[in-house]
């Protein structure tokens, strides 16, 4: 049976790259976008004023295209198609103890670049698990692209995947526009987990940065990065796919060397000198690498795959090792 595109589309979060995937989703949805997010009065100001007082401030919004609520259930019965872009750290605190929702009927594309910390599981093994969510109904949104180039309308390229690739093409035809170039996979697991270890050695990159390493070695460093996400994502989820793809090798590199990578930044700020709390609480943002990596330890004790910069970078967030000490260890453990 064909599907058909929904005329009505949900977004859950309130931050910067929700914000950005809501102004993609103006440009062609027939209906209303319905968007959730936690604080009510911020809901309330968008409604009021058309635009987030707190991220992308210059996205004006249509008022005929948007809906913007923080009651949960009403904004999921909306759509039958929901978009997920609340950081994968809070994810739980959203979904968690509220029963079903109704999640096992709906099609989630997630936006999170990010693991589920109290799980341990990507966001869609987590739908799956919770709340039975078939896989086909499943999908992935991924990168390259960062939020603010939305706003500013600079062209930008985003991969849908999903095990069901006609859903991935409908979600895909929401989203492209004049600024936005899009494509489709069927490899779901492969690009949401690549999406995650990204952010784990965009953090590394800043961390490199900030102790003051050059370009040489930044472009070592990110070589050896691809390797590790191909030979971690093989293991994990053993299906061919091309590492050098704008989905993989494009997303970690707009990642680590771009301004506007919050887990750059942050990598950046400890490598300076910075606590991981001071960090965090002068970013105000949440950089999804910090929480991944951990998660991507946990992971790896069952599969054991050769990923030393993914472990350099967890023993200076949570093991307080000196960044400068363990980073002059991994440069010898780098080609």
């Amino acid at each position: 049976m064909e599907l058909n595109k929904p005329k009505n589309i949900a977004v859950i979060g309130g931050g910067s790259w929700a914000t950005a995937i809501v102004k993609m989703l103006c440009n062609n949805i027939e209906g209303k976008v319905y968007w959730w997010m936690r604080n009510a009065d911020k809901a309330n100001y968008i409604n009021k004023y058309q635009h987030n007082p707190r991220y992308l401030s210059s996205i004006q919004f249509d008022k005929e295209k948007i809906e913007v609520s923080n009651n949960l259930e009403e904004v999921l019965n909306s759509s039958e198609w929901i978009v997920m872009g609340t950081p994968a750290a809070f994810l739980s605190d959203v979904f968690d103890g509220k029963g079903s929702l109704g999640l096992e009927e709906k099609v989630i594309f997630s936006a999170i670049k990010g693991i589920v910390p109290e799980y341990h599981d990507i966001p869609a093994r987590y739908f799956h698990k919770q709340f039975g969510t078939p896989y086909e109904n499943i999908g992935i949104i991924c990168g390259p692209c960062h939020a603010e180039e939305v706003a500013l309308e600079r062209l930008s390229y985003l991969t849908f995947a999903c095990q069901d690739e006609e859903k991935a093409a409908i979600m895909a035809s929401l989203f492209e526009c004049r600024y936005i170039k899009v494509s489709t996979s069927e490899d779901l697991f492969g690009t949401e987990m690549s999406a995650v270890l990204k952010n784990v050695y965009a953090v590394a990159a800043g961390i490199c940065h900030g102790l003051g390493y050059g370009d040489n070695f930044q472009a070592v460093l990110i070589a050896n990065a691809i390797q590790e996400i191909e030979r971690f994502v093989d293991e994990v989820n053993p299906v061919h796919r091309d590492v050098k793809s704008s989905a993989y090798l494009g997303d970690l590199l707009v990642t680590a060397y771009s301004q506007f990578s919050r887990n750059r930044t942050f990598g950046s700020m400890v490598g300076k000198g910075y606590s991981v709390k001071s960090a965090q609480f002068e970013m105000n943002m949440t950089a999804e690498g910090y929480y991944a990596v951990k998660s991507i330890i946990e992971i790896n004790k069952k599969f054991g795959v050769d990923i030393p910069i993914a472990e350099a970078v967890y023993r200076i967030l949570y093991e307080k090792i000196s960044p400068a000490i363990e980073m002059r260890i991994l440069t010898d453990k780098l080609t």
